[in-house]
């Protein structure tokens, strides 16, 4: 079996279904209400993992935080986070309430006091962005929970996530790495899903997933194919709402087709090029079999040659097309009369063996008709 690691009672690996994370993040834009109408939506889309994000401001930034303004936005990052940020015991009912609607529930803690937070309530794992991928002090503080972790790799190379990686095998928990493009929304050209191989083959011991910010499903539908074991999009239940996210989120109807669509490209990945049983009913009419192409027929003891045999459908026959070349390169002749388009069988022939049957020309050896 593929390597694999829980998430509650969900095993999460190349020989499972991809699992789908929904995050709703910050899109709520600080008000349970709008969570819960999300956690909803998500619900009815089939998610099983719902994803949030918890901010404690004080002990997350200092106050240059609030000169800090993202790419995407027109106010800094920390007035952003205050106004997004649940309290703990409006995260606490939002728990409860995923919970309580047959879901998962995870978050993304970007201090220590939002790691202790959600240890205290007793979350199955812990995700850890990729802003937090270099941040080897707080991740080395929630790897001491003993709770897998899903890390995204965004913004990092292969040395700084080896470091990473060195923290969370040294405290034995078992994580997934997600490759992510920090770009919102992230062009196609940027996506990298190559970067995936990458991963796999210097991390042996990982998980492999793609946290994607693109505007659509085709990354993720492409990250399975390539042996992704999670996917993880942004979620919104309404495209008009407000919010940082809201342009890379997907909606209801999109998750749907995501986990229909994941689990679709999950049955196609995988085996080998070799022929299945399930194959035998189309080579019976696809493939060719050897037979006798000569008007007149093949008359007993007439040299089997190119002259009167040739390949045709079906492959019912007993001589498939691919040993056309042996038969007439192998000296046989007819054993019994045969007829126009009857297939050949490998005791409608005998090979050709008196020295009668050859003369001498030029020093080259030519077979001869029968007398």
């Amino acid at each position: 079996m593929e390597k694999f690691f829980e998430i509650g009672n969900r095993k999460v690996g190349k020989d499972f279904p991809p699992l789908i994370i929904a995050e709703i993040g910050i899109n709520h834009n600080g008000s349970l209400k709008t969570a819960k109408e999300m956690v909803n939506s998500a619900a009815r889309a089939g998610v099983e993992v719902i994803k949030h994000q918890t901010h404690i401001i004080e002990d997350e930034m200092c106050i240059a935080a609030k000169k800090t303004i993202p790419g995407n936005a027109k106010e800094s990052i920390y007035d952003i986070m205050k106004k997004c940020a649940l309290s703990e015991e409006d995260e606490k009912e939002l728990q409860r309430y995923v919970i309580e609607r047959g879901m998962i529930f995870i978050s993304t803690p970007f201090s220590r006091k939002a790691a202790d937070r959600l240890h205290d309530m007793q979350v199955p794992a812990c995700k850890i962005g990729s802003g937090e991928c270099n941040n080897y002090p707080l991740i080395k503080h929630i790897a001491n929970f003993k709770k897998p972790i899903i890390l995204s790799t965004g913004m990092n190379n292969l040395a700084t996530i080896s470091k990473a990686v060195d923290i969370l095998e040294a405290a034995g928990v078992q994580y997934a790495l997600m490759h992510t493009t920090s770009l919102y929304p992230t062009p196609y050209e940027k996506i990298r899903l190559g970067a995936l191989a990458q991963l796999e083959e210097n991390f042996s011991n990982a998980v492999i997933g793609l946290s994607d910010h693109s505007s659509s499903n085709h990354p993720c539908l492409g990250a399975v194919a390539l042996g992704a074991s999670i996917l993880e999009r942004h979620f919104t239940d309404a495209k008009h709402r407000e919010g940082p996210d809201i342009k890379i989120s997907m909606d209801e109807n999109e998750c749907k087709e995501l986990i229909r669509d994941a689990k679709i490209m999950f049955e196609c990945r995988g085996g080998g090029k070799n022929i299945l049983p399930e194959e035998r009913v189309t080579i019976n009419f696809a493939y060719a079999s050897v037979v006798v192409n000569q008007t007149r027929g093949i008359k007993k003891g007439e040299l089997i040659t190119e002259e009167n045999i040739w390949v045709k459908r079906p492959g019912t026959g007993e001589i498939p097309a691919e040993k056309y070349e042996e038969i007439i390169n192998g000296d046989y002749r007819a054993r019994k009369n045969m007829k126009y388009d009857h297939q050949l069988r490998w005791n409608d022939m005998e090979k050709s063996t008196r020295a009668s049957d050859f003369k001498r020309e030029d020093n080259k050896f030519t077979q001869t008709a029968p007398s």
